[in-house]
């Protein structure tokens, strides 16, 4: 089952469901906001794709974020802890695919792995 995760409110977010809806394609969705990180999904995404390219350094919560606290991530495990405590600091959306995982959307990667 294709797993999408992300925040409701996120306009990527919402342009991946609506891709994937009008594309018929069923998922589930898990809202951070709502459920929280799943910590065992979040060891394998940074696993799967690095924790570099699982932080968002672009968005509004990195940049509110004081420069010590950015200057501490460091590593895989201060990465992933900052991304528990503030979930909305995570790339979205994250997909779960049958074979791997995914983060961002892309619409030729994505219509390829359908």
């Amino acid at each position: 089952m294709l797993i999408v995760y992300g925040i409701v409110n996120c306009s990527t977010v919402k342009k991946a469901r609506a891709w994937l809806a009008e594309h018929g394609h069923s998922y589930e969705f898990h809202d951070f906001k709502k459920h929280g990180v799943p910590p065992d999904q979040l060891a394998l995404w940074v696993q799967a794709v690095g924790w570099e390219k699982l932080l968002n350094r672009q968005g509004t919560t990195w940049r509110k974020l004081d420069p010590a606290a950015q200057a501490a991530i460091t590593d895989a495990a201060s990465a992933q802890a900052l991304m528990r405590a503030q979930p909305s600091v995570i790339k979205r959306p994250v997909v779960q695919w049958d074979q791997g995982v995914t983060v961002g959307f892309d619409v030729t990667a994505w219509a390829a792995r359908l």
